[in-house]
């Protein structure tokens, strides 16, 4: 037996063999029933799920695979479906941006470890998306995204009710007596009466459509929702071309470039994506050794208006977005923005993919003549309170606030702010600025979606809807308000925000992109003197994710997961 012979598939590593060791490999799959005949060499295709039943997004995911396992099956390759650890933001607590990292590590040793040449990634929640681009990213194998597909539209008493930000809104109607709370439960399950993700321009759908605008997915995956039957014929297409791609060796860093990047960047300003969407594709670029920096962001992106009315920055939700054209409109419409000849998963290039959209519902997707908003991209500050920068996005937010001065109003922690922000004896007003610390990488741990802090009830009894709030937390997708966000260094690392005092004065000026604490400089590091670091975690991940975990600016990946390793065939183990 010639054991030494050079495998034609990396799967022939374990298949291929006419040893012991391909004895093992082969007859034990067999013990599913597949034939032979599957092991001939031709392309093991592993389907990355990250179905779970604690993944409300997520729960189709079994049924989404199968279409994909017969797309696989008709080109001529061989699927292979497996679990990774699978993040639902709407009940893994502390929050699933903790185990972001983690999730990528499981999927990036899962895809190493096992025989398979090339990869679909089943991602639609949150923080699925960007874990399975990471630790695909640092693999390095042929590999295409295909993401679950938004929920239909809610609707609650003959109006349109969105997922996430009907939510924010309703529940401080019921702060302020304006709704009561059995109207409020009322609406649970006319919010999300489908499967599928949120339906608002929130997370999910911001990372669907950045995985498309990178070149990631076939065109449409961004905005088909998920009980549209054409999102089972995108799942059955992806199959085909995943085979396609494997004995074309198209691999993830032909088409992550730094282009790729700035491509997406301009499209998030363009749809008025959510913020998380920065901490994201920092991250993903760092896989794969491309040069992103949180500069980059408002550089490429700031001053593209946003030309899509979605919620929560607009009116309209993503089942109307896609029967309006989806995201090939709007890249069409920004096309001279981008980079056009950048390759693409299908095989043809951006501007190939758009060359043919149309848009059919001007209302949904505006022009850049006559765009939704203006200049509505993310703005990066700095200044002595935020060195390493903090975020906000126009879009958003009040005009109005835009440029703001207002006295501190000082929460040390989430659960201080909990304990005091429905007091009618907090000292506040609409024109203080509400500070919240040490809920960042590090400090919560995990970097919460709580920057969007609900308003006090004794403000909001007064008309009053928006307040300017900074923090070094990130902020739900589908939120929205004049929110300051990704504060860095945070303040459980030892950032000026750690030392803000009730009282204090801060500027905030986002056309001079400018975050400011009014102290002088020697009071400033005389009290940063005095910070005390926090205590570390004992054990178990919450330990290692603090100690390792980079800062917001740089992607909160883990210092030690920058960068990829490739997938070589393992060695052998019998």
């Amino acid at each position: 037996m010639d054991s030494k012979k050079k495998p034609v598939r990396r799967s022939q590593g374990w298949f291929g063999r006419q040893d012991r060791d391909g004895y093992v490999h082969r007859s034990w799959m067999k013990n599913q029933g597949y034939p032979d005949d599957l092991f001939d060499g031709r392309p093991i295709i592993g389907i990355c799920n990250t179905w779970s039943e604690l993944t409300p997004c997520n729960g189709h995911f079994r049924e989404l695979a199968e279409f994909v396992k017969r797309g696989v099956y008709e080109a001529g390759g061989f699927p292979l479906e497996f679990p990774v650890m699978s993040l639902g933001e709407t009940q893994l607590r502390p929050t699933a941006m903790l185990f972001r990292n983690l999730a990528s590590m499981d999927v990036e040793e899962s895809i190493r470890g096992n025989p398979i040449d090339g990869v679909v990634l089943l991602m639609g929640c949150d923080k699925t998306t960007p874990s399975l681009m990471m630790g695909a990213a640092s693999c390095d194998l042929p590999t295409i995204g295909l993401s679950g597909g938004p929920m239909l539209n809610g609707k609650f008493r003959g109006q349109d009710l969105g997922s996430g930000t009907g939510v924010w809104r309703m529940s401080e109607m019921v702060r302020a007596g304006e709704l009561s709370q059995e109207e409020f439960t009322a609406s649970e399950s006319c919010m999300h009466r489908s499967k599928g993700s949120c339906m608002t321009m929130g997370t999910a759908s911001t990372m669907a459509s950045m995985v498309e605008a990178l070149g990631m997915s076939l065109p449409e995956n961004a905005a088909i929702p998920a009980a549209d039957t054409r999102r089972n014929r995108l799942a059955q297409l992806t199959g085909r071309r995943i085979v396609e791609m494997v004995k074309q060796d198209i691999r993830m860093s032909q088409i992550l470039t730094r282009e790729a990047f700035e491509n997406a960047i301009r499209t998030n300003a363009a749809i008025g994506g959510s913020t998380n969407a920065v901490i994201h594709l920092l991250a993903i670029a760092g896989r794969m050794g491309v040069e992103l920096k949180l500069e980059d962001w408002d550089r490429l992106g700031a001053e593209i208006p946003c030309l899509v009315n979605l919620q929560p920055s607009g009116h309209y939700l993503m089942e109307d977005f896609c029967y309006a054209g989806g995201l090939p409109v709007v890249m069409k419409e920004i096309s001279s923005l981008l980079h056009l000849d950048q390759p693409t998963a299908n095989g043809k290039t951006i501007g190939e993919n758009i060359a043919e959209a149309q848009c059919w519902n001007p209302e949904v997707i505006k022009t850049m003549v006559e765009p939704f908003k203006p200049a509505a991209g993310i703005a990066v500050l700095k200044g002595n309170l935020a060195p390493n920068g903090a975020v906000i996005k126009p879009s958003a937010s009040s005009p109005h606030l835009l440029q703001h001065r207002g006295r501190a109003v000082v929460f040390e922690n989430i659960e201080d702010f909990h304990a005091r922000i429905d007091d009618d004896a907090l000292d506040i007003d609409e024109h203080c600025v509400m500070v919240l610390k040490n809920c960042g990488p590090r400090g919560y741990p995990g970097m919460a979606e709580v920057g969007n802090m609900p308003l006090p009830p004794k403000v909001l009894k007064k008309g009053i809807t928006d307040m300017v709030r900074i923090s070094d937390a990130r902020m739900s997708g589908t939120a929205y308000g004049t929110v300051v966000l990704h504060t860095s260094p945070e303040a459980a690392a030892g950032g000026p925000l750690a030392v803000v005092r009730d009282g204090d004065m801060i500027d905030l000026d986002v056309p001079a992109r400018r975050l400011h604490l009014d102290i002088s400089d020697e009071e400033l590091a005389a009290r940063l003197a005095e910070w005390q670091k926090p205590p570390s975690p004992e054990r178990g991940w919450y330990k290692l994710y603090v100690e390792h975990v980079q800062q917001a600016h740089l992607g909160a990946d883990l210092d030690f997961l920058v960068g990829g390793s490739g997938a070589p065939i393992p060695r052998d183990s019998h």
